[in-house]
């Protein structure tokens, strides 16, 4: 039912209109039938979750489930929590002044139930939109009961003259003030177990306890916890009582294909507008740079049980556009398009998201960001070029041979970092065999496209030890691997 908030103003005039109360799992399960019906799109912006989590979180919420959203870090746990807002009516009516939002038709604190008393149908209320009944708390070690449920004010107390039997005493923490709202614990298990003690009433039977007083307080709160899996072995737990007591527990989990993480990516990336005009990205950079990502879930020296958040791709794709953009200044291109070798610049993006095992601390970081990256162009190879066997007889013939041939009877070439376009493009040109390849192979490819693809088969070939690429000073340079030995260079 909707209501005039800026029209109602009493008690009364919200009784006249016909209110009815609900709480706030009916209300959010309403609303999602709603949508199903209309066929509206709920959860906007969360992809790859759609025959998923989706799926599960929308039976939670229509099982008036409080609910536990586990998964590692960066698969959209608080994303999806704060989009729940969206479901709730965009307009809420509470007793005015009232701490803990409450509704006029059942206050349940002294205060409001004292004003309804003194002044009945003309009792205040005022409105709160659905934005502003989000409540969220990080889980810290130094969480105390007091933050979370409440405690005396001793302040209070003084001021109002009041002994410290009167619960009007009683300062609200974060969870009753969050009442008829949406209320999020993220990383749950870092709680104390004594903390996590203290939700049990709040959860099953709705009461709290301060310091000695018991309050029948029937909150009416949509809990919404996420933990990650590793802290249920490593830094903390879920004590079992409390997870007995939240109704639906939905395993997260990361991109599946490389078109989900493309979306992810290009969605959230925060790009300046200079950057989106002047730079041309092609469509195989994109799925380079997502093919990192799902190389490091897979590699012997990253921490699976970590996770690799999205957000590496995110930063990494950040950095791959600021990387291109400062190189087009300073070769005084005005528009420029992503090459391969700019994917250097997205290594601290890489280092920094990821946890090393103990071999991958001995490699070092940097070797590590660099290992992922060729792990990726040797994945998506085969997509456009005919697979390299680990095992060949010499003999054999390859559609590679003659382009080894160019590079073992000359020098080589260098791709400096800081190549204007002109020059990036005409080194690559020069090179015969490597433009045969790309006729051959990948006859339809734009031309805009044509350059990071043949970059990309020179870093394959590199990749499956058929050329040598040395990394220098300005840029890379890129030789045959046993040329220079045989001629004593």
């Amino acid at each position: 039912m909707k209501l005039d908030h800026i029209k109602i103003k009493t008690l009364g005039e919200l009784k006249n209109a016909g209110y009815e109360s609900k709480s706030i799992k009916d209300e959010l399960r309403d609303n999602l039938l709603e949508k199903i019906r209309n066929k509206e799109e709920v959860f906007k912006g969360v992809w790859g979750y759609e025959n998923s989590v989706i799926p599960e979180l929308e039976r939670a919420i229509l099982s008036r489930h409080n609910i536990n959203l586990l998964g590692l870090r960066g698969q959209a746990k608080t994303r999806l929590a704060r989009l729940m807002v969206q479901l709730l009516d965009e307009w809420m009516p509470i007793v005015a002044g009232s701490e803990i939002h409450d509704d006029p038709m059942c206050p349940m604190s002294r205060y409001a139930m004292e004003l309804i008393k003194e002044k009945g149908d003309d009792t205040p209320i005022t409105w709160i939109h659905r934005d502003e009944r989000f409540f969220e708390k990080l889980a810290t070690p130094d969480v105390t009961v007091a933050d979370l449920i409440g405690d005396v004010d001793p302040i209070k107390a003084a001021n109002l003259k009041l002994s410290y039997a009167d619960d009007r005493v009683i300062h609200f923490g974060m969870i009753p003030r969050a009442n008829r709202c949406i209320f999020v614990i993220n990383e749950l298990p870092d709680l104390q177990a004594r903390i996590q003690v203290a939700l049990f009433n709040i959860l099953q039977e709705g009461d709290i306890q301060i310091r000695g007083f018991k309050l029948r307080l029937p909150l009416d709160i949509q809990f919404v916890f996420t933990a990650n899996p590793e802290d249920y072995t490593n830094r903390g737990s879920i004590v079992t009582p409390l997870k007995d007591r939240i109704g639906s527990q939905i395993l997260t989990h990361y991109p599946e294909s490389i078109d989900i993480a493309k979306k992810i990516t290009k969605q959230e990336a925060r790009l300046d507008k200079r950057q989106s005009e002047h730079i041309y990205v092609p469509e195989l950079a994109m799925d380079l740079l997502e093919q990192i990502s799902f190389e490091a879930r897979k590699s012997e020296y990253v921490d699976v049980k970590s996770g690799v958040s999205a957000r590496m791709s995110i930063t990494a794709f950040e950095n791959l556009l600021s990387t291109a953009e400062r190189r087009a200044i300073l070769s005084g291109d005005s528009e420029t398009s992503v090459r391969l070798s700019d994917f250097m610049g997205v290594i601290p993006s890489i280092t920094g998201k990821i946890e090393l095992v103990y071999e991958g601390e001995q490699e070092g970081a940097g070797f590590v960001a660099e290992t992922l990256i060729e792990d990726a162009v040797k994945s998506l190879f085969p997509k456009f070029f005919p697979k390299i066997e680990k095992l060949q007889r010499k003999e054999e013939e390859t559609d590679y041979d003659e382009l080894v041939l160019w590079f073992f009877e000359g020098e080589g070439f260098d791709l400096l970092d800081d190549d204007s376009d002109a020059d990036y493009k005409s080194k690559l040109d020069t090179v015969g065999p490597l433009n045969q390849l790309i006729k051959t192979h990948q006859p339809d490819i734009a031309k805009e496209d044509s350059y990071f693809l043949k970059e990309l088969l020179l870093w394959g070939l590199v990749a499956h030890k058929k050329l040598s690429k040395h990394r220098f000073v300005q840029g890379f340079q890129f030789k045959d691997l046993y040329g220079s030995y045989i001629r004593g260079l």
